[in-house]
């Protein structure tokens, strides 16, 4: 009897301790949400293409591939693949020749750029074997022909390739850190249904520390090391990126599945929001 009495009492401890667990988790959870402001967002509750007030298109690597041998062509203000329709933007990658490349696609540049935040994405991703999905950030008036990447500093905040459904990356590249070398700041998580559901992409950044999420789940950490540019470029403003490449060093690895386009980028909302 005593042995079953300490039994019972155990386990309501564990449940006890487990309530004020989970509650001090949604109170330290609250607690992120009212360090900040929303400052800039997106909700798409119109109808046409992007909001031309908010975001430009971004066609100028084209010819090069993007210096990746993306097979795509980034068209201008083309409904075909850019389009907001129910409260959500369609970036769609067709299987279409135009200027040389047989495919068309979107991508689309925030005109604003921001120095740290918390930057949240909701999308869901295409599944197509060759698409190369992205939601980013490049320094504030850098464009493709200035040149001197990885130097200036990338963030991915999302990437995600066909032929490896399901699978989320996140990573910082810099002149020390980056792809090339093998070296980036990088990290991944599995998301099974990332291509049948809307997921939110979540970007912390400071000073000191960047940090990813998809949904509540954290699985990327970069610390400042305070070791100089060459590690940490991240001292400047940057603009939002929302992409579909196809093909090109990464999402043509396995190949390109002709078959399964068009594919399409769903993009619920975007909210960029700054500490109070």
């Amino acid at each position: 009897m005593r042995s079953t009495v300490c039994l019972i009492m155990g386990v309501f401890c564990l449940l006890f301790s487990s309530c004020n667990f989970n509650k001090r988790d949604k109170s330290e959870q609250n607690n992120v949400v009212k360090e900040y402001q929303l400052i800039w967002s997106d909700e798409f509750d119109y109808t046409g293409l992007p909001d031309s007030t908010k975001w430009i298109y971004d066609t100028e690597g084209n010819a090069d591939g993007w210096g990746n041998w993306e097979a795509q062509h980034y068209t201008n203000a083309n409904k075909e693949n850019a389009w907001v329709e129910n409260g959500v933007l369609n970036i769609i990658a067709l299987k279409k020749q135009f200027e040389g490349k047989e495919f068309t696609s979107a991508r689309l540049n925030s005109n604003t750029a921001w120095l740290h935040g918390k930057f949240e994405i909701r999308a869901k991703l295409p599944d197509g074997r060759g698409t190369w999905p992205a939601i980013w950030m490049m320094p504030e008036g850098w464009t493709y022909s200035h040149g001197n990447w990885p130097n200036i500093g990338e963030i991915d905040i999302m990437e995600h390739v066909g032929s490896d459904v399901g699978v989320i990356h996140a990573s910082a590249h810099s002149k020390d850190y980056q792809w090339q070398k093998g070296t980036q700041q990088t990290a991944t998580l599995k998301v099974p249904d990332a291509t049948e559901n809307f997921h939110n992409y979540i970007f912390e950044w400071s000073e000191d520390i960047m940090k990813c999420y998809v949904d509540d789940q954290l699985y990327f950490e970069y610390k400042n090391e305070g070791l100089g540019e060459s590690k940490w470029p991240y001292t400047k403003p940057f603009y939002l990126i929302l992409n579909v490449a196809v093909g090109g060093a990464w999402g043509s690895v396995k190949g390109i599945d002709n078959e399964a386009f068009p594919q399409t980028m769903e993009v619920d909302f975007v909210r960029v929001y700054q500490k109070k």
